[in-house]
C-alpha cells in the first residue's frame, strides 16, 4: 500500500492548501501545526471590516470542501491528519467573535484562549462533532466537524470572556 504522503504535490496548489502551506506536513501533531499556521492569516483577515471578515471565513468554508475533497481523493485517504484547510477554517471560526466585540485581534490572552479551545473541540470531538466525523464523509465531511468544533469554541470563548470579565 501506498504511503497517502507519497501522493502530496507541494506542486500542486489543492494540496499546498489543504496541507496548510505543508504545516499539515509536520511528523507530529499536525493538526495542532495546521492550527499554528491559521494564526498568521487570521490576523490578517481579522484586519477587514467585520462583515468581509466574515464573507471571507465563510469563501474559504466553501472553497475548503473541494481543497479537502480533491486532496483526500488524490491521497486516497479520508480525512488524512496532512489535511489541516479545516482547522483554518475552525479557528478563523472560532476567533470571529474577537473583533466583533471590537476586541485587539492580537490581544493574545483570546488568542491563547481561543486556540485552545478549538484545539480542545476538534481534538476531543465531543457530540455532535465526533458523530458527524464518523458519519458524514467526502469534503464536506471532513470541513463539517471542524467548522461545528470552531461554532462550540466561539460560543465557549465568549461565555469565558463574559464570565471572566474580560469583556
Amino acid at each position: 500500500m501506498t504511503n497517502p504522503l507519497a501522493l502530496i504535490s507541494l506542486k500542486n496548489p489543492w494540496h499546498i492548501l489543504a496541507t496548510g502551506f505543508g504545516s499539515g506536513l509536520a511528523p507530529v501533531i499536525p493538526g495542532t501545526m495546521g492550527t499554528l499556521a491559521a494564526i498568521p492569516f487570521y490576523l490578517l483577515l481579522a484586519q477587514l471590516p467585520f462583515s468581509l471578515f466574515v464573507v471571507a471565513v465563510i469563501v474559504s468554508a466553501v472553497i475548503g470542501i473541494k481543497i479537502c475533497d480533491i486532496t483526500s481523493s488524490d491521497m486516497k485517504v479520508h480525512d488524512h491528519g496532512s489535511i489541516v484547510w479545516d482547522e483554518f477554517v475552525g479557528l478563523w471560526i472560532t476567533m470571529s467573535i474577537v473583533p466583533y466585540l471590537n476586541i485587539s485581534v492580537t490581544d493574545w490572552k483570546w488568542l491563547l484562549t481561543g486556540f485552545i479551545l478549538f484545539r480542545f473541540f476538534d481534538m476531543v470531538k465531543p457530540w455532535p462533532i465526533g458523530w458527524l466525523d464518523s458519519k458524514v464523509h467526502g469534503g464536506f465531511g471532513i470541513m463539517l466537524d471542524d467548522i461545528v468544533a470552531g461554532f462550540m469554541a466561539l460560543i465557549s470563548l465568549w461565555l469565558i470572556g463574559k464570565y471572566s470579565g474580560w469583556l
